[in-house]
C-alpha cells in the first residue's frame, strides 16, 4: 500500500469507485474522472504518487479517462502536469499562457512543447506561435510576458557572451553535421519550429554581448566571416557603443558600426590609384595616395601585390608597421559579386584591424590594409 495513503485520499478513491459502479462505463463510452491540484497542497512528485495510486486501485480502469486539472498557486502547474502524465494520467485540462483563476491554470503551450522537446508528440500544433500570441492578446487584452516559456520575446534571446558563443558554435555544428535531432546549447528546440527567426531572436546585442555573438550576427545577416583574431577588436567596439548609447543594437546597427569603424576607411590615408607591373616573381606598383589631403605618388616593389602596396605606403610615409594577418572570402549574402578582405598591422604592442569590401579582391585587400593603417593613426 502506498505510503501516501491517507483517509482523505482513500475516501476520494472510494467515491470514484462508487461513481464507476453507478455509471458502468465501457471502453467505448468512457467515464472522465477529474483529479485536480486545486491549490497545489502537495509537491509535484507527491501529486504524481497520488495519481499513480488512484490509477492503480480505480475500478474498471480501462474504461476511465483520468483527467488532471492543475492550477498554479505555487508555480508548479507544469511540473504537476508532467509528473501526473508519467504517473498514468490520460488527459490534461489547461489554458493558453496559464490564464485562469488566481495564479492561473497549467499553461498548455509550455506543457505541450516541454513534451515535444523530449520526443513526445503532444498532437498540438504550435508552429504558428506568433499568430497565436497576437490572437490571444487581441481577444483577452492581456500581454504575453517577455520571458514566458517558448512564447516570450526573449525566450530564445542570448545577450551573454558565453551563451552567444555556445549557441553560435552549436548552430554551426548542427548545420555542418546535418544532425537529425536538435541539440544546440541554450535552445531547447529549434526556434523555427515555432516560427521564430535566428537573426531577430537568438543573438541579441548589448553591452553584455561577446565577440562570438557579434561575429555570428555579421556572418548570418551580412555574410561577413570575421577572422577569429579580429573578433575581439570588433566586439569591444560594438559593446562600447551599445554601452554608451544605453540600448540594444539591431543587426543593422552592428553592421553600420562595423562598416564605419573598419571598412574602406579613408582618413588620414586615402588610396587614390595603384598600377602594377610584374617582373618575374616581383610585383612593382605605383601608388597615388593622400594623407590628410596632401597627395603623394610612390613606386615600390614586393613579392606579391599586397606586399608591394604595403612597401610603397611604408616607404612613402616612413611608417614602421608589420602586416600581421590577412584573410579574404567571397560575400555570398550580397546581390553583387563582392569580396571581403581583413588585414591587421602592428606597431609595437598596438595591433589594429581593417577590412576592405570591393568587387575586385585585390582592391578589397588594399582597402583593408589602408583601413588597418588608418586605425593605427586615427
Amino acid at each position: 500500500m502506498s505510503i501516501l495513503l491517507n483517509p482523505l485520499q482513500d475516501y476520494a478513491l472510494e467515491v470514484c469507485n462508487a461513481v464507476i459502479d453507478v455509471f458502468k462505463p465501457t471502453k467505448d463510452h468512457k467515464l472522465i474522472i477529474n483529479l485536480p491540484a486545486t491549490v497545489e497542497m502537495s509537491l509535484p512528485h507527491v501529486y504524481a504518487s497520488q495519481i499513480e495510486y488512484m490509477s492503480k486501485y480505480m475500478k474498471n480502469r480501462e474504461a476511465v479517462t483520468i483527467s488532471l486539472h492543475p492550477h498554479n498557486d505555487r508555480g508548479t502547474g507544469v511540473a504537476d502536469a508532467e509528473l501526473g502524465i508519467l504517473a498514468g494520467a490520460d488527459r490534461i485540462e489547461g489554458t493558453l499562457f496559464g490564464n485562469g483563476e488566481r495564479t492561473g491554470n497549467v499553461d498548455v503551450i509550455t506543457l505541450a512543447l516541454n513534451m515535444y522537446t523530449h520526443g513526445v508528440d503532444p498532437i498540438l500544433d504550435f508552429s504558428n506561435l506568433p499568430d497565436i500570441i497576437k490572437l490571444y492578446e487581441s481577444v483577452t487584452e492581456m500581454k504575453v510576458y517577455d520571458r514566458q516559456p517558448y512564447a516570450g520575446k526573449f525566450v530564445f534571446a542570448a545577450f551573454s557572451g558565453s551563451h552567444q558563443d555556445a549557441i553560435s558554435k552549436g548552430l554551426k555544428y548542427h548545420k555542418a553535421n546535418k544532425l537529425a535531432t536538435w541539440s544546440v546549447p541554450y535552445l531547447p528546440l529549434d526556434p523555427k519550429d515555432v516560427s521564430r527567426e535566428y537573426s531577430a531572436d537568438v543573438i541579441r546585442i548589448n553591452s553584455q554581448s561577446g565577440k562570438g555573438g557579434i561575429a555570428y550576427i555579421l556572418e548570418t545577416n551580412f555574410g561577413l566571416n570575421i577572422p577569429t583574431k579580429m573578433r575581439e577588436t570588433v566586439g569591444y567596439t560594438v559593446k562600447d557603443i551599445s554601452d554608451k548609447e544605453h540600448k540594444e543594437l539591431t543587426p543593422s546597427d552592428v553592421q553600420t558600426i562595423f562598416v564605419e569603424n573598419f571598412v574602406n576607411l579613408k582618413t588620414p590615408l586615402k588610396m587614390l590609384e595603384y598600377h602594377f607591373i610584374r617582373e618575374g616573381a616581383i610585383f612593382k606598383v605605383m601608388i597615388s595616395t593622400e594623407w590628410n589631403g596632401i597627395r603623394k605618388d610612390y613606386l615600390a616593389e614586393g613579392s606579391g601585390r599586397l606586399d608591394a602596396v604595403s612597401n610603397a605606403i611604408k616607404e612613402c610615409y616612413n611608417l614602421d608597421y608589420v602586416l600581421t594577418n590577412y584573410n579574404e572570402h567571397a560575400l555570398e549574402s550580397t546581390s553583387k559579386s563582392e569580396a571581403a578582405a581583413y588585414v591587421s598591422v602592428k606597431i609595437g604592442d598596438k595591433e589594429t584591424w581593417g577590412s576592405g569590401i570591393h568587387e575586385d579582391i585585390i582592391c578589397a585587400s588594399i582597402y583593408a590594409l589602408v583601413s588597418a593603417i588608418n586605425n593605427q593613426y586615427k
